[in-house]
């Protein structure tokens, strides 16, 4: 693999990790809705990453998910419940960012904000372990 691409997978990770920090800011002093949209943006960065490291990528979310599924999920390289948590994210931030009055339950929010973490930190290691 280009060492570019690597640099390019390495730094996803990174925006995945540093999203998730603004996810728990926002937690704390912004809108649910915000909070779901930067969980989801973390997941998303980290799935990319876990793409490139493997030379795939898709211009749309719908596309990632698609890939992340067959590629990984599908093929046991990430866990089922995983998969199925990433499909919930993008999800409650589609709903979030697109419907209007929609209300999140704080209770559920950090839920997710915190299983957000995990997944994030698997999928980083998954990435890393094939880079």
């Amino acid at each position: 693999m280009k060492q570019e691409f690597k640099d390019l997978a390495k730094y996803r990770l990174e925006r995945a990790r540093d999203t998730l920090l603004d996810a728990q800011k926002y937690f704390k002093d912004a809108t649910l809705n915000s909070t779901v949209n930067r969980i989801y943006y973390a997941m998303f960065y980290a799935v990319n990453g876990l793409l490139i490291s493997k030379g795939l990528s898709s211009s749309k979310h719908s596309g990632v998910r698609a890939l992340f599924n067959k590629e990984f999920v599908n093929k046991g390289t990430v866990e089922k419940n995983w998969g199925k948590f990433y499909s919930e994210m993008f999800n409650n931030r589609q709903e979030g960012d697109y419907t209007d009055y929609v209300e999140f339950k704080r209770e559920d929010v950090g839920k997710w904000l915190n299983k957000a973490e995990k997944f994030v930190k698997r999928i980083e290691e998954i990435t890393l372990g094939i880079l």
